[in-house]
This record gives structure tokens, sequence and C-alpha cells, in this order.
């Protein structure tokens, strides 16, 4: 109180209410339970599961709220009010004030004491997409485009789908698509799957893909669609094929438009710049997300690896420094999983092209395992990749390919990674053995002491 009257609460405005937006306006409010937290989005739902939507499109999961991780309802009950519908338009610095819209197009302005922005990413569509509307052309981005994914496939039997782009989402689209029985078509304009990963592991991914009968057309540059209100074909470079449904996939973009704008400094492929406490170049205002940068600590710079588990990270730790704290993110190494058509794929730290973009050279170590003990029911093939750095003889980065069981091997290559082990380190690692998880040398091991090998031969 100042003179008998009540000082006025300090305020956090939040700008995006996914999973950034909703981290930072839950550790806030967990800091400081006077604060005033609002949080404007421009859509219908909060707190969603994105990467949840190829499972919801496949059918694995049937409704669409359990997406939700928590409702509006939920978080206003916190203390945090959620307006959704309403489009931040503008932020203005110096009055410390940004304009949203309304539903109803009605404007107004909202003062803050501490701003996040969490605006996301975007789908990036290439101009041939832009060309036309078109009633079955999706991006993969939202609980009501899925929906309209999903209707399509059940109701109309979209016979031939086309996906186009070969990324993470792209491989996901075809297992959900498969469900459906449809002639899937993969088009990637580079000359192989999965871009992170080395040429070699790509190619195990792709042989796989064919063998669930996807055509994949690496290299191939697609230059138009053709229809009118409905697309019937993809037309490549190289070919024309028929489609009833077309996905598209090629990656995204960052929603940094309103920051730059309000003179935020932008950084690695227009994602706003912030250091390792989420700060951006304008005093009191944040940034976490997918549509912000992360420090990547073998780049030892920064980079744009839009992840969810970046973003919830990210958004921890803007709230907790909006309200206050002086928390500091750890940073990235780009440790992504996924799984496609019954095989489990993971990748950590470097891959072979951007060791050779960091100048650094790396020994590879390739194995071919197992998921279980050989002789236990349901064991499977799996390919182990490491790459260590010969001068440091550090792990660096490490990929794996295989059957149910290998995918979450890459958390220890990741722990291994960040800590900077080298095989030797990682060789003598107490790992848990028991015929239905692993073989008595798990593939982790392994590869390890293959690497071990190999080095030891170097010395002599």
């Amino acid at each position: 109180k100042l003179g008998g009257a009540q000082m006025p609460k300090k305020r956090l405005v939040v700008i995006g209410g996914v999973a950034a937006g909703m981290s930072a306006a839950s550790k806030a409010r967990r800091m400081d339970k006077e604060l005033q937290i609002e949080v404007y989005t421009d859509e219908n739902y909060i707190s969603y599961a994105g990467c949840g939507l190829p499972y919801y499109i496949q059918g694995l999961i049937e409704e669409e709220q359990s997406l939700v991780a928590r409702t509006k309802e939920q978080f206003n009950k916190q203390g945090i009010q959620v307006y959704m519908g309403h489009r931040a338009l503008s932020i203005d610095p110096s009055d410390k004030t940004i304009v949203v819209s309304d539903p109803q197009d009605n404007k107004r302005v909202v003062s803050y004491d501490k701003l996040v922005i969490a605006t996301g990413a975007r789908a990036v569509v290439p101009g041939f997409a832009r060309e036309k509307q078109w009633n079955n052309l999706f991006t993969v981005t939202t609980i009501p485009s899925s929906r309209q994914i999903k209707e399509l496939m059940e109701t109309k039997n979209a016979k031939n789908a086309v996906i186009i782009g070969g990324g993470y989402i792209g491989l996901e689209m075809a297992e959900a698509l498969a469900a459906y029985q449809a002639d899937i078509t993969l088009i990637q304009r580079p000359q192989q799957v999965l871009r992170s990963m080395d040429e070699d592991m790509a190619k195990l991914v792709e042989e796989h893909l064919l063998s669930h009968k996807v055509k994949v057309k690496t290299g191939e540059d697609v230059k138009a669609l053709a229809g009118e209100g409905s697309i019937t074909k993809v037309i490549t470079d190289k070919n024309e094929y028929p489609a009833d449904l077309v996905i598209l996939a090629v990656g995204v973009q960052p929603n940094s438009e309103i920051a730059r704008d309000a003179g935020i400094e932008l950084g690695v492929k227009n994602a706003i710049k912030v250091n390792r406490y989420m700060e951006t170049n304008l005093p009191d205002i944040y940034a976490a997300g997918d549509c912000a940068v992360g420090y990547h600590l073998l780049y030892e710079k920064d980079a744009y690896v839009p992840l969810g588990t970046t973003a919830n990270k990210q958004g921890k730790i803007a709230g907790e420094n909006a309200a206050g704290g002086r928390a500091k993110f750890a940073g990235i190494i780009g440790t992504t999983i996924i799984k496609v058509m019954n095989i489990e794929i993971g990748r950590t730290g470097l891959s072979t092209r951007e060791a050779e973009m960091l100048g650094k050279q790396v020994m590879p170590i390739k194995v071919d395992t197992r998921t279980k003990a050989d002789y236990y029911p349901g064991a499977e093939p799996m390919t182990v990749k490491l790459l260590v750095e010969q001068d440091t003889q550090k792990l660096v980065g490490a990929q794996l390919v295989g059957g149910t069981g290998a995918g979450k091997r890459i958390d220890v290559l990741a722990a291994a990674v960040q800590l900077g082990l080298t095989p030797y380190e990682l060789a003598e690692l107490d790992l848990s053995y028991a015929p239905p998880f692993s073989p008595v040398w798990d593939p982790v091991l392994v590869a390890a002491n293959v690497a071990v090998g190999k080095l030891d031969k170097k010395k002599d």
C-alpha cells in the first residue's frame, strides 16, 4: 500500500497460447501469486499438443479434446485470464502497450509491465500453393485443419494422397494416411528424406516406406497444382501425380513480424533473437518457443530448431524471468524422435553435414544390432550410428533407426553428447539388461565399444 491506497498489480501479458505461451503464464503464476497475467491468442484452442495431430488424423486418438492439456477455465481458476480469438496487431515498446483485436474485430489497447511473445510458427506455403484457394490442400498445424483432413479421409475416402515434404511431419502423415488405405506419394525436393540425418541412415527409412507401398520421390521439385477448386494433380519437374488430398509439409517459419515491426531484433531464419534468459534486445520483452532462436550447444551460437520440447522449456524460462527470476536456458542439441510405419527413428547432436559445416572432422561408427535379446520374441533389427570428433574424441552426434524399442535409446546418446562423453566413457555406462528390453550388450554399448576399438587402432 502507498498512502493507504492499494498498489496496482503488475501485469504480465503473453501473446500466444500454446506450448511456450501457456508454460510462461503457468510458471509466472507459480513465481508470483499476485501478478496479473493475461494471455491473448488468435486461436480457439489453447495448450494443445500439436505433436499429436498426426495421430488424431490417423484415428489413434479418437477425441480432439484429448489433445488439449488444459482448458481456458482451468487457467482462469489459476488467475490466468485467457482471451481466445484475440489477435495481437502491434507492440509499442515505448508506451509498453499492445493493440489486440477481438473476434468481432474490435480493437483495444492493453498495457503491460512485462511481455512474453510466444507467437509460434506457421507452415511454409510455397508460391505454387498460393496461386489459388484449394479445398483439399492442408498443412498440419492446428486442430481445425487436422479435423478437416480426418473428415476428408473418413467421408470422401480420398484414394490418392500426395505429401509434399519428407521431414518429420511428412513422414508421420504418411503413416497417418496409410491407415485409410490411401495410395500415398511422398515428394521431397532434396535427394533424401529427413535432411537432419545422414544419407545412409535416411536411406533405411526410405526403404522402409517403400516396403509399405509409399511411393517416395526424392530429388523432385513441385512446380504446380492442377484442378478447379480441388487439386486433381501435382506437377513436378519430372512427373505428374494424381491427387485427391495434398499435405504441405515443407517446413515452418517463425511468426516474428509483430516483433520485427516493434524494433525487436531478429536472428537466424528471422526468428526473434533472445539471449539465454529469453530476453529480447528491448527491456521487459521476452520471447520463447517456435518464434524464437535457441542456443545450440554444439554450434556454440543460435540456431532455429522449432520443437515442442524446446518451446515448453523456453516458455518456462521466460515466465520465470518475467516474474522476477533469473533462470537460464540450458540450450539445445537438436534431439528428435519419430515413429514411421513401425520403425523408430532418433537423432541428436550433429549430422555429418552439420559437422562439416562447422569444420569438425568426425569419425563415423555404424553398427547393426537388435532391440532385444536375439532369442526373445519381438526382437527387431536396429542400426546405430555415432559421430566422434577426431580432435577431442567426444561424441558429437548419434542417429538410430530400428524396430519397436529402438527409439528412446536416443536419450542415452543425447545425454552423452550434451555431457561431452567420449566412447570410452559411454562404453562404461551401467545400462540395464533383461531379454525383453535389450541384448546383454545394449546397442548403445555395442556402438560405443566399436568406436573404442577404432580409436585404439588409430593410436597404434
